[in-house]
């Protein structure tokens, strides 16, 4: 969904934007999950940078027996932002972000009833501010922007490799023809894409094969289709309904 769904569309921070699951190319014992939030991000829209939610429980879902209701694995990130120099409005200054984002992420494999930690403080990279911002000595005085971008990739407890931060929007879509009375392909033209240049906010979760498929399944499957080792994956975003007070 990129704003579509008109009530999710008031509430960008907790919008689902994209879902892709595949058999990981540069580990194939190993499978990707990647959930994309809050739609349309221009690269360049600060000072108030995007950012996931703090009030926000984002989750992906994995579901390998359907004869069981529920899902045997999810996976749920809550994020916590730390202004480190409120002297300033700029988003990097000085060694300091104002706001820092990091991430506590827990795991359930009892079809939530239970969560374990398996990342306590995670980081997310900062935007892609600029040179002065990123590599400046006024700044963070990184090597690159492709260095902090590497230093958010976290190890698991569990073994998994997690990822969490902003990067481009992998999605084609001509939204301005499809949203002009459906000229989807244009009639006049050549498709665009209306995605180009714009980010989302990425949760991405590389997991070993072995720790998603059904329990007891062989060691290896008997086909492409062995039920055993078929999953289904959905993310979610969810905010509290309900906070009670007591005195």
């Amino acid at each position: 969904s990129h704003r579509e769904a008109p009530l999710i569309a008031d509430d960008p921070l907790a919008d689902n934007v994209d879902v892709y699951a595949f058999r990981s190319p540069d580990n194939p014992n190993t499978v990707t999950l990647i959930a994309t939030y809050i739609p349309m991000q221009l690269p360049h829209g600060g000072p108030n940078y995007y950012h996931f939610g703090e009030n926000v429980r984002y989750e992906i879902h994995v579901d390998n027996d359907p004869s069981n209701v529920g899902d045997e694995v999810t996976y749920r990130f809550t994020f916590t932002r730390t202004n480190q120099d409120p002297t300033t409005f700029f988003n990097i200054r000085l060694g300091a972000e104002n706001l820092k984002t990091t991430y506590r992420l827990e795991k359930s494999t009892d079809g939530g009833g239970s969560f374990t930690t398996i990342i306590e403080e995670g980081t997310v990279p900062p935007y892609n501010v600029g040179t002065r911002s990123i590599q400046g000595a006024a700044g963070l005085g990184a090597d690159s922007y492709e260095s902090l971008f590497n230093g958010g990739i976290e190890t698991a407890s569990t073994g998994e490799t997690v990822f969490a931060g902003p990067s481009d929007d992998p999605f084609f879509v001509d939204l301005g023809g499809i949203f002009d009375l459906g000229d989807a392909p244009r009639q006049g033209g050549e498709p665009r894409d209306g995605l180009a240049c714009l980010n989302v906010s990425t949760i991405a979760i590389q997991v070993p094969i072995a720790d998603l498929v059904r329990e007891n399944a062989p060691d290896e499957p008997t086909s492409i289709l062995d039920e055993n080792y078929v999953i289904g994956v959905w993310a979610s975003a969810s905010r509290q309904q309900i906070r009670t007070l007591s005195r």
